[in-house]
This record gives structure tokens, C-alpha cells and sequence, in this order.
């Protein structure tokens, strides 16, 4: 899947398996549910600039896709939304989310990510998000859980 295909009416959130990302995924859910729309979440992925010390069969792509699914897995267990979309792409969180956000009703980002996995969710991405997105931008601080939860 790539994200050209994620259109209106969704919520898309960014998602690196960081605490913000969890959270913001909660609001996410919230948010799609309140305005009736379909949840896209997006997991992010590039190569490193450097392979030292990386595993020679080591594959981002996998990783990325691991790390989406322990996610929703933490958040909503075997009671998955319907209508989710899930995708991992390769590229820069940043540039990702603002294409697939680009006929949302919303972003949502997390504050901080994760800086050891070079190309997810970084706290640049959510500054980069929130000045140059087309729809409403919601960074995720805190660990305030949405209503009802």
C-alpha cells in the first residue's frame, strides 16, 4: 500500500513505537471515532547512513512492521478498529505523513519519538508536520489519555 491511496475522511496518525507515538495513536482513535472517520496509521522507514554495527540481514522494512504491530497490538489488543489502515513505507516521517495527510481531517504526531531508529517519528518530525501540514496538526505532549479511556 502506499500512501497515494490513504484519502478523506481519515484521521493519520505517525506511529515509531515511542511512548508520544502510543499516546498519540489513543488520541488518534478517539479523534477518528468523534468525527466518524477512517484511522491510516503510518510507520516510517530509511536506511541508516551508516551500516556499522548493523546485522548484515538485519531488514528495516521488518523492523519498521514489527514495531507498528506491537504497537496497535498495545493499544487496542484483539479489538482493533474497523476500517484500520496500516502501512509501512519507506521514506522520511516527515514527508510521508504531510503526502498522506494531504485530504485528511487531521494529523496526529506524537512530540518526541524515538532517535535511535533513523527515519521514524523524531521531534523535528512533529515541528516539520505542524508548519507545513494542508489539514489540522494535533502534537501529542503528555500522556493524558482521551476521554473516556
Amino acid at each position: 500500500m502506499s500512501v497515494e491511496t490513504f484519502g478523506t475522511p481519515s484521521v493519520v496518525v505517525g506511529v515509531d513505537g515511542s511512548e508520544p507515538s502510543t499516546h498519540a495513536l489513543r488520541w488518534a482513535h478517539y479523534l477518528a471515532d468523534a468525527t466518524g472517520s477512517r484511522l491510516d496509521v503510518i510507520t516510517t522507514w530509511e536506511f541508516p547512513v551508516s551500516w556499522v554495527g548493523i546485522p548484515a540481514d538485519w531488514d528495516p522494512a521488518q523492523e519498521a512492521q514489527r514495531i507498528l504491530d506491537a504497537t496497535l497490538d498495545e493499544v487496542f489488543a484483539a479489538d482493533k478498529p474497523s476500517g484500520l489502515r496500516t502501512v509501512v513505507i519507506e521514506g522520511g516521517a516527515a514527508q510521508t505523513l504531510l503526502e498522506a495527510s494531504r485530504t485528511a481531517r487531521m494529523l496526529i504526531v506524537g512530540s518526541r519519538g524515538h532517535g535511535g531508529f533513523a527515519g521514524l517519528l523524531l521531534g523535528s518530525v512533529s515541528a516539520a508536520c505542524a508548519e507545513h501540514a494542508t489539514c489540522p496538526v494535533l502534537v501529542v505532549h503528555g500522556s493524558a489519555p482521551p476521554p473516556g479511556s
